[in-house]
């Protein structure tokens, strides 16, 4: 789904996409779904934001070369913020909601003739902290 909106300084364009997890920690590599988003956009010259807008799910740029980075993540991320934990909060989610905060819900990346400006070895990754087998919009 997009939206268009003229504004002072340019256009906006909104992209929604959904993403289904896995694991109950796990990091998807979105990159090439951002990157189709811009194309689609038509935008040429500009800023990406990429926003997560939950709690419990995050997104960051990390290395797309070696899959074993992302593992290496998730588990020290796991080892920093424990799922049990003796944590307060009802929902028994606390861990997922202290990960999000610290990885962040948002990323921007410089758009140049059309393309995602992003390092050699860099991507885009959707972070779910609470679980398997849900459907999330980012």
């Amino acid at each position: 789904m997009s939206a268009w909106q003229e504004g002072k300084g340019g256009t906006i364009v909104l992209f929604k996409m959904e993403v289904t997890t896995k694991k109950h920690t796990e990091m998807q590599d979105i990159t090439r779904l951002v990157q189709k988003a811009v194309t689609e956009s038509g935008v040429k010259e500009g800023i990406c934001t990429v926003f997560i807008p939950h709690t419990t799910a995050a997104v960051t740029i990390n290395e797309n070369a070696d899959p074993d980075v992302v593992e290496d993540f998730t588990m020290e991320l796991n080892k920093i913020v424990p799922w049990e934990d003796g944590y307060l909060h009802m929902e028994g989610n606390s861990a997922a909601h202290l990960k999000s905060s610290m990885i962040g819900f948002s990323e921007q990346v410089i758009i140049d003739n059309g393309r995602l400006v992003l390092g050699t070895w860099q991507g885009v990754y959707f972070a779910s902290l609470t679980g398997q087998g849900i459907a999330r919009s980012i």
